[in-house]
C-alpha cells in the first residue's frame, strides 16, 4: 500500500511572514551564522524526506519539514517544537555534547533572525525551530571507515562499551509479549506483500519469506521470554553506520524521536541491524563482535539465540524499503534499488536457511585475525523493529548555490510517496553523513 506524505501549511498563515523558500534562502546564507561560533564561509544543504540540514562550519542546524504522514505529524509549529525537544533529550543519552540546543527562527516584521531558545524575549514571532549540533568529523563516521576498510577492533570494542553502558542505564519496558509477537507478524505480512510483487522479480524472495514465517513461529517462545524477562528497553531506534561516529568516546546520533514505540526493542535487535548494515558494507565481523560484547557484559546469553531472527527480519525490512523507492513518482537512481534489495534478500535467506551448509560462509574475520562468535548462532529466526522502516532516508545533497529557488530544492509541495514509513536521518558529520538505504 502506498502512503503519501502530504504538504502542510506553515504557521503563521502565508502572506503574513516569509515563505518556506524565503526561510530556506535565509538559512543557506553564511551571514546567518555570524556570532554562532560556526565559523562558516559557506553552507551545505542536505535534504531528507523529513528535514533540511544546514552544515555551516563547525555547526549543523536541522529544520524539520512541515509534513504529515500516517506515522508522524510535523504539520504544526507546536508539533515540530516538541519533536525538536525530544531530539535533544533522546540524543543526550548517546551523543552528549553533540546536540547543543534549539534555535528559534524569528520574524520581527522586517527581517528574519536565528535566536537561541534562551533569548526569545528579544521580540518577534517564532516561525519555526531548529536543532543546533556540533559537527562531527566525517573521517570518523563508521560508514566512512567501512567504505575505506579501516574500521578496527579497538574502534568496535569502544562502540560496544558505549552500547553496554547505554543498555545498562536504559529503562526496562513493561512486558508485553503478545504485542511483541504481533508486531513481528504485522511486519512480516507487509514485507511479504511488497517483496513478492512480481514487478521486482527478486530471486528467492518467496523462499526467504517462507523461511521467515516458519522461523518466527519457532521463535515465539523465545520472543515472549525476552519480553517477560524485562529485556526490552527504550533504545536508540535507528542504529546504523551513518549514525555512529568513532571518536573517543564514540558518539551515536539521530535517535528516533517521532514515535516512542519504534524505540521499544531488544538490545540485540539494535546490534542485529548494525551488523546487517556492516556486513553488506564488507565487514561481517562487526556484528558478531558486538554480540559477544553484549552477551558477556550484560550477562545475557538469551539474546544471542535470537540474533539470526533479528538479522534476517531487518534484512527483509531493508529490502522492502529499497524496492519501495521504485514506487515513487520520480525515483532517484532507479537502477540501484533492485540490486540492493536482492543483497538484503540473499542475506536473510542465508540466516534462515534450514540447510545452512548450502549457504554458509567461513567465519568472518576482522582486520588482523579471526573473531568467531563464542557459540554458533542457530540458523533460524528473523524479526525487528515495528512498522516504521527506520533506516531508509533517500537524501539529496545540494550546495546552497544550486539548492534554492529557483534552483531545485523542493520548498513548496513537500510531497513524498513511499510504501512504508521512512524516518528522516541526517548525520552531523562534516560531509553530511546521509546515506540512501
Amino acid at each position: 500500500m502506498t502512503r503519501r506524505v502530504h504538504a502542510a501549511r506553515s504557521e503563521p498563515p502565508p502572506g503574513d511572514v516569509p515563505s518556506v523558500a524565503e526561510r530556506l534562502r535565509f538559512l543557506a546564507a553564511p551571514a546567518t551564522y555570524r556570532g554562532t561560533h560556526a565559523g562558516a564561509s559557506s553552507v551545505e544543504i542536505v535534504e531528507t524526506h523529513m528535514a533540511w540540514v544546514f552544515l555551516a562550519g563547525a555547526r549543523v542546524w536541522k529544520l524539520k519539514k512541515p509534513v504529515r504522514a500516517p506515522y508522524l505529524d510535523f504539520s504544526t509549529l507546536a508539533a515540530r517544537e516538541h519533536a525538536c525537544r525530544e531530539e535533544l533529550r533522546l540524543n543526550a543519552r548517546l551523543a552528549p555534547g553533540v546536540y547543543l540546543g534549539l534555535d528559534a527562527l524569528r520574524w520581527d516584521g522586517r527581517s528574519l533572525s536565528l535566536v537561541p531558545d534562551t533569548a526569545r524575549e528579544r521580540g518577534g514571532r517564532t516561525l519555526d525551530w531548529l536543532v543546533r549540533m556540533r559537527r562531527l568529523p566525517h573521517a570518523r563516521m563508521l560508514d566512512t571507515l567501512l567504505a575505506l576498510g579501516s574500521a578496527t577492533e579497538d574502534d568496535i570494542d569502544a562502540l560496544g562499551d558505549t552500547l553496554v553502558a547505554f543498555y545498562r542505564r536504559a529503562r526496562p519496558l513493561p512486558p508485553d509479549p503478545d504485542g511483541c509477537v504481533a508486531r513481528f507478524g504485522r511486519e512480516h505480512a507487509t514485507n511479504a506483500a511488497m517483496l513478492s510483487d512480481p514487478r521486482f522479480a527478486l530471486r528467492d524472495a518467496g523462499d526467504a519469506l517462507d523461511l521467515f514465517g516458519r522461523a518466527l513461529a519457532r521463535s515465539e517462545g523465545l520472543l515472549r521470554a525476552r519480553c517477560l524477562q524485562g529485556r526490552w528497553v527504550d533504545g536508540h531506534g535507528d542504529l546504523r553506520p551513518e549514525h555512529v561516529c568513532l571518536v573517543r568516546p564514540p558518539a551515536i546520533i539521530d535517535a528516533l524521536e517521532f514515535d516512542a514505540a519504534l524505540r521499544r526493542l531488544d538490545p540485540f535487535e539494535e546490534i542485529a541491524l548494525l551488523g546487517v548494515e556492516c556486513e553488506l558494507a564488507g565487514a561481517p565481523w562487526i556484528g558478531p563482535r558486538l554480540a559477544r560484547t553484549l552477551t558477556a557484559a550484560l550477562d545475557d546469553a538469551g539474546g544471542t539465540a535470537l540474533l539470526p531472527l533479528y538479522r534476517a527480519y531487518r534484512a527483509l525490512l531493508r529490502a522492502r524499503l529499497a524496492v519501495a523507492h521504485l514506487l515513487e513518482p520520480r525515483p532517484r537512481r532507479p537502477e540501484h534499488w533492485i540490486p540492493q534489495a536482492q543483497r538484503f534478500v540473499d542475506l536473510a535467506r542465508r540466516e534462515l536457511d534450514e540447510d545452512p551448509a548450502a549457504h554458509r560462509r567461513g567465519d568472518p574475520e576482522p582486520p588482523g585475525g579471526a573473531d568467531p562468535v563464542t557459540q554458533p548462532l542457530e540458523p533460524a529466526r528473523s524479526p525487528l523493529i515495528a512498522r516504521a522502516n527506520i533506516g531508509a532516508t533517500d537524501t539529496t545533497r545540494r550546495r546552497a548555490s544550486s539548492a534554492l529557488p529557483g534552483g531545485t530544492l523542493n520548498a513548496g509541495t513537500l510531497s513524498v510517496t513511499t510504501t512504508a514509513p521512512i524516518a528522516e536521518s541526517a548525520s552531523t558529520s562534516s560531509a553530511g553523513g546521509t546515506n540512501s538505504p
